[in-house]
């Protein structure tokens, strides 16, 4: 064979390999996807992603099967996903604000979401809200303060536990307020609401699904909502940042990553299903009556909101002086 033809033969056997490549990838999926998050059933991450999971599996036509993986501050999940092939067939619905937290707060981990994913699409934020004891005189969050700086050190505030968003939020309150109150940590928000409820502790960020049927059977006041912009379930409650603490904001992001090396086009197929989901009106307005808003944001933007929040994160991890084993 003539040398001057073995370029050529190369270029299209090239050809040949990238074709059969964008056929393969053309066909998928051709079998059910994996969903991996690190919290157990029934909580806000578990409903968020089986909610938007099962959106995704109409735009794929396969289905997306969830898989729990709890433990270790969120880590375990983590390492599951991020050991999965790089094929698209496992994607990880990831809570960020709490994955910012248990990087800084937590020793060095086997997987980080920053290094060993890339972005998929953010789906929307599950804020929580600042609840006191129906029994509490404080009605609003300057009310609030007042209170609690006129009885400094005599006051506790609840958490879901060391080193939770629900902790963290209530470290960003104290400075913010300038107020001398005592953390009084959990094991989630069953067993910190009925002290809650008791008068025991003076205040909580909490969950909207775990607080609401209190609020509403009269037992607990919301005072604020932790995000950035009011929510669309309870428009008159005002922000935090609104009642006077201005900067405070806590989103408390969620949005769907795919372990790094997946390929570009198994990536595009993959955005399209979640915005698919996250755009369909009627997931929005029944997870909107559960506390979330969905709010999809295209792979550019979600990174660079996983970025914002390992920042902020970490410097309140720092100023709180969170370690945890």
């Amino acid at each position: 064979m003539p040398h001057a033809l073995l370029p050529l033969r190369r270029f299209g056997a090239a050809v040949l390999l990238g074709a059969a490549a964008v056929a393969a990838h053309a066909d998928w999926p051709e079998r059910p996807i994996q969903m991996v998050l690190s919290f157990p059933p029934g909580g806000a991450t578990d409903i968020l992603a089986r909610a938007v999971g099962q959106k995704m599996g109409e735009a794929l036509r396969q289905p997306v099967v969830i898989e729990n993986r709890p433990g270790a501050g969120g880590n375990i999940g983590l390492l599951t996903a991020a050991k999965a092939p790089a094929d698209g067939y496992t994607v990880y619905m990831a809570a960020v604000t709490n994955a910012a937290i248990a990087a800084a707060a937590y020793p060095p981990q086997q997987a980080h979401l920053l290094k060993d994913f890339v972005p998929v699409g953010g789906v929307g934020i599950v804020p929580h809200m600042l609840v006191v004891p129906a029994s509490l005189p404080a009605q609003d969050v300057p009310q609030l303060v007042a209170l609690l700086k006129a009885a400094p050190g005599k006051h506790n505030f609840a958490s879901q536990g060391p080193g939770t968003l629900s902790h963290l939020e209530s470290e960003v309150f104290k400075a913010a307020a300038g107020v001398d109150i005592t953390h009084i940590p959990y094991k989630g928000s069953s067993q910190a609401l009925p002290d809650l409820m008791s008068g025991s502790s003076s205040l909580m960020f909490d969950s909207i699904p775990a607080s609401m049927p209190h609020v509403k059977a009269g037992k607990l006041r919301v005072l604020a909502v932790a995000s950035s912009r009011r929510m669309a379930m309870l428009p008159d409650v005002p922000t935090v940042a609104e009642s006077g603490l201005r900067g405070f904001s806590a989103d408390n992001v969620f949005g769907v990553v795919a372990p790094k090396g997946t390929p570009p086009q198994v990536l595009a197929t993959l955005q399209r299903a979640v915005r698919a989901a996250v755009e369909a009106p009627e997931l929005r307005q029944r997870l909107q009556d559960q506390g979330v808003e969905l709010r999809f944001s295209a792979p550019d933007e979600f990174g660079k909101t996983i970025e914002q929040e390992f920042r902020t994160w970490g410097q309140v991890v720092e100023r709180a002086k969170v370690r945890l084993e």
